[in-house]
């Protein structure tokens, strides 16, 4: 493939509900460019873009893709992305280096929740979008009905470019309603198609949508709309009505429709056509970027003679190294340089560059402004960093990776799993920013989060297949803790006589609550407050260890108690029998008995939720949150037909909330969330819990 210059390069992402047929309409267009010899199969793992084996054993993609392919003069940078929310970080990556969107519908299923997920994201990434009207051939297929749809649902800036010639069994093309002309599909299947007039009882419904898009095409400029009111559509060239259909999809004000049907490569060369004709280049605009030394923005030129800058939006991880896939925004990447990384402040060395296509890779010499290309093992980079030229630490705008909706808990299977577990897990997040690993200082186990089960049933597969790491994937423990309620006063002798030396030991304590302090690094307040040496001062540290010991096993469920303070005021010893054991055991049974004399109570761990779903839903959600105990906080409309319900709930109540979310609202809804705090557990809940905690000591007394 030769090379283009920036303003020849279309950087399109491929969006769309899962199963809209957006893997089959890549390689459509593939094939339609000769870009590939013929259409792979979904179904059978043979497309150029479903080549990793998550994807042949599912069916679907599971991350994003690239696929050039060149038509007529220009070149067109495909990325096909997956279609189910667990893998929304690869949709964001891609959004954040493309041009413009096309995003899929399936004209039989119309506006699906995928849909309006990539809409979304589109819209708040300022990406200019058009639609592609897929499986017009398949039964129930309705392109009247999903072009209301998705007028009603996603933006009334919906307008058709072509109109379908039958639907179904009956699907013999598509009508384009700028050039007055039939496109018939080729008996080939090839992406060839015959061209002829329009068919007669057509002709109105053809001429009631053209003055619909040419309406919206005039209101772009007010020169336009001025001729257009005067002299009707005469007064209008084709060029004319192509720079107002540009500048309408570059500001969102239109948002047109093609369609056709990916498997029987159908309206794909009108596809490709609009692609390069509307879609903006990747010269539409200027990019800024902040540099770090300086701390002032600075305007990027996608030239070949300014300074490199690229953003890495892709990491693949195995025991080879790293595959980086990059952006330039400025400049170009040279195989055998060297380029600074922003985030490290570091030098890599670029050695190998390479263009690729699917998991296809070709050396080439260098990688010019506007395009996609990849570098193997970076030593330091990462997704999101951003490669510039020596000396220049410039920082572009990063990726906005989904926030994590899951936690589980990594339990390896083998003691080898577990001594290489840290290593895989910290491969997998350089591959999966919305990745988050942590450690539970309660329960010592290593948590996983991510977008939802799926997502980090994924990530388990990978780790086995790439470095060798099984693990279960499970829902971890809840954290509880245990608290002081009141105060109270205990004294506890301990005397032990063996036949040699003894032990005694006698503590008087009192225990309180503390308030709860994040800022405050140890839960434990210890204060001496003994007077007259009653006790000597060497004994303290072994009076505060028993002390300790007791907070750790807890009252109740075996959770530790935290925020507390102990003051030992009283007490005796034994010029002989005395030890720091013996101190040790009392100051532990003296802080039991005092702290059941205050009262103790379970807490368990309490999260804030942003709650994102179609207002039809907002009661359902609120009714459901009343039954997981949560709290509704407040609710604010979007402007998008949607709610955002701030509430808290118990983490015991919201651990599934990803697929429950999912079965209340039909897929429609979103959600994330974060630890705030810990509040008790009500009474009626405590049982259950501390009966549990007996089952866990009782298997472990058997094991």
């Amino acid at each position: 493939m030769r090379a283009y210059g920036p303003e020849r390069i279309h950087n399109i992402g491929i969006f769309g509900h899962l199963g809209s047929g957006k893997t089959t309409l890549a390689e459509a267009m593939l094939m339609t460019a000769h870009a590939i010899p013929r259409m792979g199969r979904v179904e059978d793992g043979s497309t150029a873009s479903d080549h990793d084996p998550d994807e042949h054993r599912r069916g679907m993609s599971v991350s994003l893709s690239v696929l050039p392919l060149e038509w007529h003069d220009d070149k067109v940078n495909l990325l096909d992305t997956p279609g189910f929310a667990d893998f929304a970080a690869d949709m964001a990556a891609a959004m954040r280096v493309i041009d413009g969107a096309v995003i899929v519908l399936d004209a039989s299923a119309g506006v699906e929740v995928g849909t309006e997920m990539v809409w979304e994201l589109a819209v708040q990434n300022k990406v200019p979008r058009i639609l592609f009207l897929n499986k017009l051939d398949r039964d129930n297929a309705n392109f009247y009905r999903t072009i209301e749809q998705a007028r009603e649902m996603l933006d009334a800036a919906v307008i058709p470019m072509q109109i379908p010639i039958g639907a179904g069994k009956d699907f013999k093309g598509v009508i384009s309603l700028r050039q007055q002309r039939a496109w018939l599909v080729s008996p080939k299947h090839d992406g060839g198609y015959i061209e002829g007039a329009v068919p007669t009882e057509m002709d109105a419904l053809m001429h009631e949508w053209r003055t619909a898009l040419i309406d919206k095409i005039a209101a772009t400029n007010d020169d336009l709309i001025e001729r257009y009111l005067e002299g009707g559509e005469d007064a209008l060239t084709h060029e004319e009505l192509l720079v107002g259909l540009r500048a309408g999809i570059v500001d969102g004000s239109i948002v047109p429709v093609f369609c056709g049907s990916a498997l029987e490569v159908a309206g794909i060369q009108q596809l490709l056509n609009g692609i390069v004709d509307s879609i903006p280049s990747a010269v539409r605009k200027d990019v800024s970027a902040t540099d770090l030394v300086a701390g002032q923005p600075v305007t990027l030129k996608p030239a070949t003679g300014e300074p490199t800058t690229a953003l890495i939006f892709k990491t693949i991880s195995d025991t080879y190294g790293k595959v980086s896939y990059f952006r330039v925004f400025s400049g170009e990447v040279r195989a055998n340089s060297t380029l600074a990384n922003s985030r490290t402040r570091k030098d890599e060395r670029v050695g190998h560059v390479f263009a690729v296509r699917g998991k296809e890779q070709t050396d080439v010499e260098s990688v010019g402004p506007g395009d996609i290309g990849v570098i193997t093992k970076l030593a330091d980079s990462i997704t999101n960093d951003t490669l510039s030229a020596p000396g220049r630490m410039l920082q572009l705008d990063p990726i906005a990776f989904p926030a994590p909706a899951f936690i589980a808990t990594v339990k390896p299977h083998s003691r080898a799993d577990l001594d290489k577990l840290g290593g895989a897990l910290g491969r997998m997040m350089e591959e999966d920013p919305s990745l988050r690993t942590a450690r539970d200082a309660q329960t010592g186990e290593t948590l996983l989060s991510g977008l939802g089960e799926s997502h980090l049933q994924i990530v388990a597969d990978r780790m086995k297949r790439k470095f060798d790491v099984s693990i279960d994937i499970d829902l971890p423990r809840i954290p509880y803790r245990e608290a002081i309620r009141g105060k109270a006063e205990a004294q506890y002798r301990h005397k032990k006589q063996t036949g040699g030396a003894g032990q005694f030991a006698d503590v008087t304590l009192r225990v309180e609550p503390l308030e709860h302090d994040p800022a405050r690094e140890d839960s434990l307040e210890f204060v001496n407050e003994v007077v007259g040496g009653v006790i000597s001062r060497g004994f303290m540290p072994a009076i505060e260890k028993g002390v300790r010991e007791a907070m750790a096993e807890g009252l109740l469920s075996g959770s530790p108690i935290s925020d507390v303070r102990v003051a030992v005021f009283d007490g005796k010893e034994h010029p002989v029998d005395s030890k720091e054991i013996a101190f040790k055991t009392a100051g532990k049974e003296a802080f039991r008995l005092a702290a059941q004399k205050a009262g103790v109570g379970i807490m368990e761990p309490i999260y804030s939720m942003e709650i994102v779903v179609p207002e039809q839903y907002a009661g359902d959600i609120m009714s459901d949150m009343s039954t997981r105990r949560g709290r509704v906080l407040g609710m604010l409309p979007t402007g998008t037909g949607k709610t955002a319900i701030s509430a808290t709930a118990p983490l015991a109540e919201i651990q599934r909330y990803a697929t429950d979310l999912r079965a209340l609202t039909q897929a429609r809804g979103r959600f994330s969330i974060e630890f705030t705090g810990y509040e008790e557990v009500p009474a009626h809940l405590v049982p259950a819990i501390i009966e549990a905690h007996k089952k866990e000591l009782e298997a472990a007394q058997t094991h």
